[in-house]
């Protein structure tokens, strides 16, 4: 029998994002401000103004909401990312900003939590492992024991937490959240409700992936249900979690076309590939910062 916690004497290590033909370190900021002009300007002179160069850069206003949003990839020669943060402070509060700034030699730990269903699991592990996404993964956390094998190949630790007992589940996640210095958490098919403790500890960090017949069809075999309305259309929807269940912020979707020659199983297959697609999608614009919220909705930079 697997141990309630497996630990995997070899962990993954940190490896730089740095683009190999740059001899500087590379940074992205991004943030959010009331919409004026000039604010782009503001920016790049701050940039001349320290030696940097940018790399790519877009941003977004609002007229809805009255806001201004920004990215900005960039490098610099000699520079800090503290050093970048406090230069940069003083624009940030004159333009009433809220903003974040990230050197990209450091990668995101992610947590990921998984239940029966290993596909996204599965799918996000072999993209870590081609690099085609740019995060550590210290941990898999499961209310089962089946994906043990699979954190086990790529030398992940392995954590089985019972859901029968949820307030002493989310004080042992909590703690591994704290120990691990976690950076966001991925729901790759977990089928348990996260308590607000959890939610509130990361607010804006924890994505789910599910499907989007949501709330068409709840509760068991949605794929039944869906077979059973003769839908032409499936899809899957990746959201930020908060404690309102389905309610997060949308982060990506994706659709297929299906027909009656379809039954229930080979409908389940096609979101299946959906939910891989959808979910690493989501996973990779939260690692690379191209994610603002905006109010209930998001500012996805692709």
């Amino acid at each position: 029998m697997v141990p309630t916690v497996f630990k995997i004497a070899k962990s993954l290590q940190s490896s730089p994002l740095i683009n190999p033909a740059s001899p500087f370190l590379e940074f992205i900021l991004n943030f959010s401000c009331p919409d004026k002009a000039g604010l782009v300007r503001t920016v790049a002179n701050w940039l001349f103004d320290e030696g940097c160069n940018i790399i790519d850069s877009d941003q977004f206003g609002d007229p809805a909401s009255g806001l201004f949003f920004m990215r900005v990839h960039f490098n610099g020669e000699d520079k800090s990312r503290s050093t970048l943060s406090e230069s940069f402070s003083s624009i940030a509060i004159d333009n009433k900003m809220s903003w974040e700034l990230w050197s990209t030699d450091n990668k995101p730990n992610v947590l990921i939590m998984v239940s029966k269903q290993d596909h996204c699991l599965i799918d996000l592990l072999y993209r870590t492992r081609n690099q085609e996404l740019p995060i550590n993964i210290p941990l898999v956390v499961s209310n089962h024991r089946d994906t043990y094998p699979l954190a086990a190949a790529e030398d992940i630790d392995f954590l089985h937490i019972s859901a029968d007992d949820k307030p002493a589940m989310e004080r042992q996640l909590i703690a591994e959240i704290e120990r691990r210095k976690i950076d966001f958490i991925v729901l790759a098919r977990y089928m348990q409700i996260l308590g607000p403790n959890v939610c509130d500890l990361l607010p804006g960090r924890i994505i789910n992936i599910h499907h989007s017949f949501l709330p068409g069809f709840k509760g068991a075999r949605p794929y039944q249900q869906a077979f059973d309305r003769g839908v032409k259309l499936i899809g899957a929807t990746a959201h930020y979690v908060t404690s309102d269940l389905d309610e997060g912020p949308i982060i990506e979707q994706g659709i297929e076309r299906v027909d009656h020659r379809m039954d229930a199983k080979q409908l389940a297959a096609v979101g299946r590939d959906i939910e891989r697609i959808v979910l690493s999608k989501a996973v990779r614009y939260q690692a690379e910062h191209r994610i603002l919220l905006n109010g209930d909705r998001t500012v996805v930079f692709q």
